[in-house]
This record gives structure tokens, sequence and C-alpha cells, in this order.
């Protein structure tokens, strides 16, 4: 009895998952409406195919039919005259017929062997269009979910890849969907295929000898049940090993992106293990899949085995007391095969549509998220800003987490203002710029730009007036020059340059034999670190943006470049409303508001002198952290002088 409690819940959740599979597998199959009459040329070649298909056994019948009846003619003219009329009444024909039968016999067995040679022409060129048709459309279909998927991934907020590893979104733009594809461009038209088949030929099969096919239909509904056991349980198994597979591209992946890390700490070997084991875990499922079809293929063959056994049999017997023409015989056995061969393709057929609809789960997974982040239905564009933005007691709590981030934060930063954030690690300084460009919304309280809170304005049009550099440099395939416009794809040569002038990198660009045509490399591999950060911030400097964000924007380049990179900053940021986590005394000292953060909250607000006289821990930070810097920030200031000359 417990065992059947336990039972119960298991099967329950399988039947559950298999409902859910082919729901949305049924979801992934109307994308065929895109392509209507691609979809109408590829499914009327199958019918026509088919059709073609079906009437070869008669054909064949007819073969067999002209070559008996013209052997019993000439036999019959070679008996004597004296036992031709008993031969005749034995077979129930008259000479006329016999001698009909022989001398037409050559020329019926002409017909039906260029009907045969003629149907099977027809069925190579609707199979070829039918074939090509659904491979056309299956690629449509794939590129259509390629699409969504990554415009989906494109405006699913930053909270969503908190909690979702890139390698599985990986792998359900490329291996689940071309999984889908499969089904949609083989299985689903040879299921189509099987059911047309099977029932056509049950139609001609009674029509032909009822009793002979009573013999065979038992042999069906035990194939069917088969055909949805192995089905509930196949789609749960796939499901597994798509989850395994996109744990194994996690690693690969995280181990591509971290390989100088990896080499770095001679961690090779490690990494090898780790990669081995997952490998492992892949490989264990996908046997336990290929375990369970190999159980199944045999079933199906033994099935289809039994009722050609007792067709031979049966039919054996109808031949032996002259019910049954070997003509028809042979036509019944070939259109036993069109009954059995669907049958012997259920086992691939379930494979592709256990897949199939296990891909198409973790596909709409994605196209189903929910964004934390969106446009609202009323949604306005956000007009020209001069850059006046206010928190009004922000708390803010990452997805899933019951403790806040920031707790109350309030402050108010006017046009043109440069707002110095500090704090340790994990005060909350990096959230409070996060909400800013909207990558996250509040969780209470509000945040305004211009008077506008910024969840009742559309996205692009907010993020499109702010300038963001961050510490982590990020640039993309192609060249300096397109990842300077990377934000303004429509600017000019000279705006571009002026960008990375103001940024201190039209000297070192200029210094490549390609110039602004350099290629970047893979992730900007071939730049060097402070060159990567010089590009970013011309990219952002390029929007001119009423807003800057800047996260340790100088971080990544030499004490010279950071000296020449600041006063450029120094000079842009006037006009600009500007927020900037830096740990240089420059940036601090001149700043119009410096916010202090503690474990999530504003514990002091004010200018540098301000806040030397009024808060101990501003003070503990600039003598701990700031005030080495001063003899730094002079010795950059007289090296940098030396090197302009």
């Amino acid at each position: 009895m417990g065992v059947s409690t336990a039972a119960s819940p298991g099967r329950a959740g399988r039947n559950q998952d298999a409902g859910k599979g082919m729901g949305n597998l049924g979801r992934a199959i109307r994308f065929l409406g895109h392509y209507p009459k691609v979809a109408i040329f590829a499914y009327l070649a199958l019918f026509i195919s088919t059709g073609a298909q079906l009437v070869v056994p008669q054909l064949v019948q007819n073969i067999i039919d002209a070559v008996t009846k013209g052997a019993i003619g000439r036999v019959i003219q070679s008996l004597p005259a004296n036992v031709q009329p008993l031969a005749l009444q034995r077979l129930g024909l008259t000479l006329e017929q016999a001698q009909s039968n022989y001398n037409n016999a050559e020329s019926a067995l002409i017909a039906a062997a260029v009907g045969i040679v003629g149907f099977a022409i027809m069925r190579g060129i609707f199979a070829f269009t039918q074939s090509y048709m659904a491979e056309m459309l299956s690629q449509n279909v794939a590129f259509d979910f390629r699409n969504e998927l990554f415009a989906k991934i494109q405006r699913l907020s930053f909270s969503y890849f908190d909690r979702t590893q890139t390698g599985q979104l990986m792998i359900r733009a490329t291996d689940d969907v071309e999984k889908v594809r499969l089904f949609i461009g083989q299985g689903l038209l040879m299921a189509l295929q099987a059911f047309v088949l099977l029932i056509s030929t049950l139609i001609i099969l009674f029509a032909t000898n009822i009793w002979l096919t009573l013999v065979v239909l038992p042999v069906l509904p035990i194939a069917m049940v088969l055909f949805f056991i192995f089905g509930s349980l196949a789609q749960p198994l796939f499901a597994k090993v798509q989850i395994k597979l996109s744990a194994l591209n996690t690693i690969l992946q995280e181990n591509m992106a971290g390989m100088r890390v990896v080499k770095a700490f001679a961690r090779e070997p490690q990494e090898q293990q780790r990669f081995e084991t997952s490998a492992s875990i892949l490989m264990d499922q996908q046997i336990q899949v290929t375990r369970t079809f190999a159980f199944l293929f045999p079933m199906i063959f033994l099935i289809a085995n039994l009722g050609q056994a007792a067709v031979l049999y049966f039919g054996g017997r109808q031949i032996i007391e002259g019910t049954l023409t070997i003509g028809e015989w042979q036509k019944f056995s070939l259109y036993l095969v069109y009954v059995f061969f669907p049958m012997g393709q259920l086992g691939f057929i379930i494979n592709l549509m256990s897949q199939a609809s296990a891909s198409a789960t973790r596909i709409f997974e994605i196209l189903d998220a929910k964004n934390d982040v969106a446009d609202k239905p009323r949604a306005i564009a956000l007009p020209p800003i001069q850059g006046h933005v206010q928190a009004e007691g922000i708390t803010f709590r990452y997805f899933g987490s019951s403790e806040p981030i920031l707790k109350g934060v309030s402050f108010d930063a006017q046009p043109g203002q440069t707002i110095a954030l500090l704090g340790a690690t994990g005060s909350g300084k990096t959230t409070i710029i996060n909400l800013i460009p909207r990558f996250y919304d509040v969780s209470e309280g509000s945040l305004l730009i211009d008077n506008y809170d910024v969840r009742d304005v559309k996205i692009e049009s907010l993020r499109s007036q702010i300038g963001i550099v961050l510490q982590e440099t990020t640039l993309f395939g192609g060249t300096i020059r397109d990842n300077i416009a990377f934000g303004r794809t429509n600017a000019s040569s000279d705006d571009v340059i002026a960008a990375a002038r103001a940024a201190e990198a039209h000297d070192f660009i200029m210094s490549f034999p390609q110039g602004y045509d350099t290629p970047v490399g893979e992730r900007g591999s071939t730049l060097s670190g402070g060159q990567k950060q010089r590009v970013a911030i011309a990219r952002a400097l390029l929007l001119n943006p009423r807003i800057l964000i800047l996260d340790e924007a100088t971080s990544s380049v030499d004490l010279i470049t950071e000296y020449k990179i600041q006063k450029a900053l120094d000079k842009l940021m006037e006009g600009r409303t500007s927020f900037v986590i830096a740990q240089r005394i420059s940036t601090v000292l001149n700043a119009d508001q410096i916010l202090v953060l503690d474990k999530g909250r504003i514990v002091a607000n004010g200018r540098h002198a301000e806040l030397m006289e009024t808060s101990e821990i501003y003070a503990e930070i600039y003598h701990s952290q700031l005030v080495s810097d001063v003899e730094l920030e002079n010795g950059n200031r007289a090296e940098a002088l030396v090197a302009e000359g």
C-alpha cells in the first residue's frame, strides 16, 4: 500500500509533464501558420505521394493475375480437344475467354508495368517536393523561434539573468530549437503520412478481404498502447537530457570565457575533471533514453511479425480453398506492409516527438517568462531631460530575497551636479546606479527623473538619454568604430573621432595600421584593459547624455592615462548630472554631493568639507581609503605634465 501511494504522485507528475510537453509542442506546430503556402504545398505533396504509393499493390495484382490467366490459357490450348471442355468447366471459363486471356496477357502485363513505373515516378517527384517543402518549412519555423527567443532574451530584465545560467539560454536557442525543427520537418510529416497510409490501407483491405483484415486488426490497438506508454515515459527523459546538456554547456562557456583565469591558477586538471563529471552524467542520461527505445523497437517488430504470420496462415488456407487468388493474396500482403510500416516508424516518431515536446516546453519557458521590468501599457516617451534625479524612500530587494539591499534611500540630484557614491562593498552603490536606467525596478518608493517616475516612461526613451561606463568593460565583435558607435549607429565619422579624442582614445587608435577600422577581437581581446575602457568611455560620450553613470570608469588604466581621462571626464561632466562610483580623491573632492552608504542606507550626504566635520563614517573612509591617493594624484599630474612635454 505504501509503495502504491508513493508511486502515484510520480506517475501523476509524469503524466502532467507529458501533457504540458504535448501542449507546448502543439503551440510550436501552430507556427506553421506563419507560412501557409509552403505548408499547403508540403502536405499536398504528401497526399499525392501517398496516393501514388497506394496504387502500386493493385497494379502488382493485375500483373500476377495477367500472368496466371495467360499461363492457364496457354495450358488449356495445349490440351487435347476432348479434355479442354472438362478443364474449362472446372475453371469456369469458356474457350474464347481462355484464348483471350492468353492473347491479352502480354498487353495487360505491359500496361501494369508501365503503370507501376509511372506511379513510381510520380511518387518520387512528389516525395522530393514534400521533403524539400517540409525542410524549408521547418527551417523557417526555426528561424522564427530563434528570432523570437533572441528578441525575448534582449527584453528580459536583469533579474531573469541573475537566476538563469547563460549555458541554458544558449542551449534553448540552438539545440532545443533544432529538436523542434526536426520534428516539424520530419516527425510531423512522418506521423501524418503514417496515419493516412494506415487508414487508407485499412479501408482498401476491408474492401479486398474483410475476413483476412479482421485477423490483422487486433494488432493495431496493442501498437497504439505501446505508442502512448513510451511517449509518456520518453518525454521526461528527454527533458532531463536537455537539462544535463545545459549544465555541460554552462561549464564549457564559463571555461572559454575564463580561460586566462583557469591557466593563471593552473586549474586545468580540476576543470577537466568538472567537465568530465558533467559529461558522464549527460552520457548516463542518454544511455537511459537509449535503453528505453532499445526495448521499444523490438516490441513493435514482434507485434508486426505476429500479424504477418497470422496473415500468411489464414491467407494460405483461403488460397487452398479457392476463395482467394494468388494476385489478391499478393496485393493483400503488400498492403499489409503499409499497415506494419507505420508501426515500425512509431519508435522513430516517438523519439522525435518526445525530444521536440521536451524542447518546446523549454523554449516556451523563455517566451512566456514574465519580464520584471517592462513598459506599462500607457507608458509615455520621456521627453529630452535636464537631468534632475530624485529618489524618494527607495527600498529594493532582489528577486526571491526577503532582505532589502537598499532601505529607504532618498536623495535629490539637481541638473548638472556630480554625485559621488561611497561605501564598503555590498553597501548598495551599484544597486543605486542600476535603478536609474531601470535595470531593476524599485520594490518600494519611487525614482524620478525631471519629475517623471521612471516606471511610467518607455524604457528605450529613458536609457537613450543615459550614458553608462561600467567597471567591467564589454566590447562586441567588429571594429573600434562599430563599438564606439554602438549606441548611435548613425553617428558620423567626425562625431566618433570627437568622442574618442574626449576619451583620450584617438591617439592609440590611430597607432593601429587600420585605425578606427581595427577589429577588436572576441570581447575586445586585441586591446589592453585601458584601451577597452577608453573605447567604452567614448561609446558613452557619443550619446551626449544628460545623465552619466561612471562605475569606477578609470579602474583599468595606467596612472598617466587615468589622469588624462579624468581631466576629460571632469570637463565632460560639466552641465551633466553624473553619478560616479570611484576610489579617487579628485572625484570625491569635486563632487557636488557625496552619498555615503552603509548596509543599504544613506548615512551621510553633503560635500567633502561638510562631511569631514559631521560624518565619522566618511572621515574614516577618507583617511583609510582616499587620503593616500592625494600624493598619488599629485604624482599623476606631475608625471602626466612631463609626458605631455
